[in-house]
């Protein structure tokens, strides 16, 4: 009777016990939404002004046109500002990323590379974070501040020069935003990947457990 109540209660601990928080699940969801939909029809505005020498195909972008690429782009941005910096003050005040994101050492970084690219690197608990997600994640919060900064100082040029004077001018501040795209597009097909292979990772990000 004892041993039944004890994994009784491991077994209530354990579904009791949330790993997503539901403030982190309601603004990861709308994150992606809105980078989605920055994506797409940031690849639209670009193919009006190729930066290198390839376009990308009218199937995977967003808007039509210019215009409506623009109209698409404004709308998403003010989503993914005030979803983004309420997630970055909400992961500041709470100490989650603290407790998520630090400490990064590159021993770790290397150790947990090595086993990810083994097939050896654990996935039993979910509420700690490897090493290298550790770094992906910094890094693609820091992607999204950059390429944010870097949209504000190309769509407006003259009101915030001293912005774009910091990215090195208008065409810098493009490229800046093009790269920032390519990093959060690479992080997203990994994050999607490995959510398709670790399955429960997908799970508590839908109901926290």
């Amino acid at each position: 009777m004892s041993a039944l109540t004890v994994s009784d209660e491991q077994a209530a601990s354990i579904k009791a016990k949330v790993i997503q928080p539901a403030w982190v699940r309601a603004l990861h969801w709308a994150n992606a939404v809105a980078m989605v939909l920055m994506i797409m029809s940031g690849w639209q505005i670009y193919n009006a002004s190729p930066l290198f020498g390839f376009t990308f195909s009218s199937s995977i972008t967003l808007g039509g046109w210019l215009g409506g690429a623009l109209l698409w782009h404004f709308a998403a941005m003010w989503l993914l500002m005030v979803n983004g910096l309420i997630y970055l003050v909400l992961g500041f005040v709470t100490g989650r990323f603290r407790k998520k994101l630090l400490p990064i050492t590159p021993e770790g970084v290397i150790s947990d590379t090595k086993a990810a690219l083994t097939g050896k690197l654990s996935h039993e608990d979910l509420s700690k974070y490897n090493h290298v997600q550790k770094l992906l994640y910094a890094g693609v919060i820091l992607a999204g501040i950059l390429i944010v900064l870097s949209g504000l100082a190309i769509w407006k040029p003259v009101q915030l020069q001293y912005l774009t004077a910091l990215f090195g001018g208008y065409n810098a501040a493009r490229y800046v935003h093009f790269f920032c795209m390519a990093a959060i597009v690479g992080f997203m097909v990994v994050h999607v990947a490995l959510a398709l292979l670790v399955p429960k990772s997908l799970r508590a990000m839908i109901i926290g457990r």
